[in-house]
């Protein structure tokens, strides 16, 4: 659970299910996360081999991020986790 249990580390983690996002456009999925949470949520993803960085462009800085495979193996976790919360009516607390 330390790697992709807390905060914002599983919402990143599905938001990064279909391919690469851009970290601003990342931040605006989430919502609720700031700019802050969701660049320490990413070094901790990125530290663990869960998510990988690329530079997009150096001027202005871009960079986008995306699943390893290591990563694409905790999506059938958290969707198992899903479907459960989902069957007993599990409501997410902030």
């Amino acid at each position: 659970m330390r790697l992709i249990g807390g905060k914002w580390k599983g919402s990143i983690i599905y938001h990064l299910k279909d391919g690469p996002v851009r970290f601003n456009d990342l931040t605006r999925l989430l919502g609720g996360a700031s700019k802050k949470m969701v660049d320490q949520r990413l070094k901790e993803l990125e530290l663990e081999g869960i998510v990988e960085r690329k530079v997009i462009s150096d001027r202005p800085i871009a960079v986008s991020y995306e699943l390893t495979e290591f990563g694409r193996t905790a999506l059938k976790i958290l969707d198992d986790l899903r479907v459960w919360s989902e069957t007993y009516d599990i409501q997410i607390r902030s």
